[in-house]
C-alpha cells in the first residue's frame, strides 16, 4: 500500500472510490478540489491510498489556510462540516493520517485539523459540536404530524401576509445574499462573497439551489442547498430580523423540508450547532438528532487545541466592532477575512 498525492488525471477514480464508500460526504468529491484551489486560491493536497493492483483504497483531502492574522493550518475540509479520512480498514486510515502529519511537518504548519463524523481516531478530538439530521417521513402529511400543533400554528402565522416563496438559482442569488450578507454582519461575522455562491452553483448545477420568501415585496428569508441522492444539507440560512416577529424562520424551513420530501430526499441536514444552544433547540424541535462530530488534529508542538472559532473570548471585541459596521463595508472587508477562516 502507497499514499501518493492525486492530481486532475486520477479525479475519476477518485469519484469512484468515495462514491462506493458509505462514509464519504459529497464535499470529499474530486470536484470540491476547483472550488479551494481555482476560487480561493489555496493549496490543496489529495492523498490516496493506492494498492499493488492501483487501486485506490482510502482517501484524504487537504487544504492549506495561511494568514498572518489566523496562522498556517491543513484542514479537511474547510468552510463545510465534513471532510477527513475515508478508507476500507483502519490501517489505512493510519497510513493516510501518518502521511498527512508527515506533508504537515514538512511544510511547517502548526496543526492539522480533520472534520469526522461519527468516527473516532487516537488523536486530540474536539468534541463540542454535533450536526442536527433528521430522517425524513415519506410524507408531507406525516412531517406535520410529527413536530406538533406548536409548530405547525407558528408556521401559519407568516402566511398571512402572503408571502412569495420561490426556489431557483442564480436568478434567485441577489435576493438570498441581500439576507444572507444582513444577517452576518448582525451576527459579528465576516461574510462571504456573493461570487462563491455563484461559483457553487455554477459547477454543481444538479446539487445547489437557493430559496427565497418575500414578504411585501421585501426580502424576509433565505437559504442556500446543498444535496444529493438522498441527502439534503442547509449550510446557509438566514432571516431579516424585522421579520422574525412573524415566525418567517420556521415557514422557511417547513418550506425546505417539504421540498426535501417532495424531491426523494431521506435525510435532511440543518448543520452543525453546539449542544443545547439556541440553534440547537431550534432544530431539535424538528426532530432532528445530534450526530457526533470528531475534529481530530495532529499539532506540530503539542500543547492545546487551536481556538479559531466566535466562541473564544479573543474575538468578542472584534465581533462586536464587525455588528457596527456599514453594511456595506462589512460586504467589502468581509471576503477578505472569512476566506481564511477555517
Amino acid at each position: 500500500m502507497q499514499v501518493r498525492h492525486i492530481d486532475n488525471d486520477g479525479a475519476h477514480a477518485w469519484n469512484e472510490y468515495v462514491a462506493s464508500r458509505p462514509e464519504s460526504s459529497f464535499y470529499h468529491r474530486y470536484e470540491w478540489r476547483e472550488f479551494y484551489a481555482g476560487y480561493f486560491d489555496k493549496e490543496t493536497e489529495y492523498l490516496a491510498a493506492i494498492d499493488s493492483d492501483g487501486e485506490l483504497r482510502g482517501v484524504l483531502p487537504l487544504v492549506r489556510l495561511k494568514s498572518w492574522l489566523f496562522g498556517d493550518f491543513f484542514v479537511s475540509l474547510p468552510f463545510v462540516n465534513y471532510g477527513g479520512v475515508v478508507a476500507d480498514n483502519d490501517q489505512i486510515s493510519d497510513d493516510l493520517l501518518a502521511a498527512a502529519a508527515s506533508l504537515g511537518a514538512e511544510r511547517g504548519v502548526s496543526h492539522l485539523e480533520l472534520r469526522h463524523a461519527n468516527v473516532d481516531f487516537d488523536m486530540p478530538c474536539r468534541t463540542d459540536k454535533v450536526a442536527m439530521c433528521l430522517e425524513l417521513p415519506k410524507s408531507i402529511e406525516s412531517l406535520g404530524k410529527s413536530i406538533g400543533s406548536k409548530r405547525r400554528s407558528q408556521i401559519r402565522r407568516p402566511l398571512r401576509e402572503n408571502p412569495e416563496i420561490r426556489f431557483g438559482t442564480v436568478d434567485l442569488l441577489d435576493c438570498f445574499y441581500d439576507v444572507f450578507s444582513r444577517n452576518m454582519r448582525d451576527l459579528g461575522t465576516p461574510v462571504y462573497a456573493k461570487s462563491m455562491f455563484r461559483f457553487l452553483l455554477d459547477t454543481f448545477p444538479e446539487n445547489t439551489m437557493v430559496v427565497t420568501i418575500r414578504v411585501d415585496d421585501a426580502p424576509a428569508a433565505a437559504a442556500f442547498l446543498i444535496f444529493d441522492n438522498i441527502r439534503m444539507e442547509i449550510p446557509w440560512a438566514s432571516t431579516v430580523q424585522t421579520f422574525n416577529r412573524i415566525s418567517i424562520n420556521m415557514l422557511l424551513y417547513w418550506e425546505v423540508l417539504k421540498y426535501s420530501i417532495e424531491a426523494g430526499k431521506t435525510t435532511f441536514d440543518f448543520g452543525r450547532s453546539t449542544v443545547d444552544s439556541g440553534t440547537y433547540r431550534f432544530k431539535k424541535q424538528w426532530g432532528a438528532e445530534p450526530v457526533p462530530l470528531h475534529w481530530h488534529y495532529w499539532l506540530a508542538g503539542g500543547g492545546g487545541l487551536p481556538k479559531l472559532n466566535p466562541d473564544n473570548p479573543k474575538y468578542r471585541m472584534a465581533i462586536r466592532m464587525w455588528q457596527n459596521l456599514p453594511l456595506s463595508v462589512a460586504n467589502f472587508l468581509g471576503p477578505h477575512i472569512v476566506r481564511h477562516l477555517p
